[in-house]
């Protein structure tokens, strides 16, 4: 383990989908989580791209985030990505980040 290397937890396994629902009442699975807390800009921002990157047409990822800094900065990447910001919600000590590939 590096110097800055965190220990991180596994996303859900291929396939295997976890159900949220959303702050306008709309149901999604969500297909991956990257945990990006105790992440600082410009880490949650890239952690966010190469998921969307290895992401199906579709796929809902959530992020979870503790730096206000990047909840700010992700929604407006997601066009860059083909991808749409779909909400970010508020949670005990983080913040819930739901972004769709295409």
């Amino acid at each position: 383990m590096g110097l800055f290397s965190k220990k991180r937890q596994p996303a859900p396994a291929a396939g295997a989908a976890a159900e949220t629902v959303l702050p306008d009442g709309t149901k999604v699975a969500v297909k991956q989580q990257v945990n990006c807390l105790g992440d600082s800009c410009p880490r949650p921002q890239l952690l966010t791209k190469k998921a969307l990157a290895t992401a199906a047409q579709g796929d809902v990822i959530e992020v979870l985030i503790d730096n206000p800094t990047s909840v700010e900065a992700i929604p407006p990447m997601m066009p860059g990505l083909a991808s749409t910001h779909l909400a970010t919600v508020r949670a005990e000590r983080c913040w819930r980040v739901y972004v769709r590939k295409g």
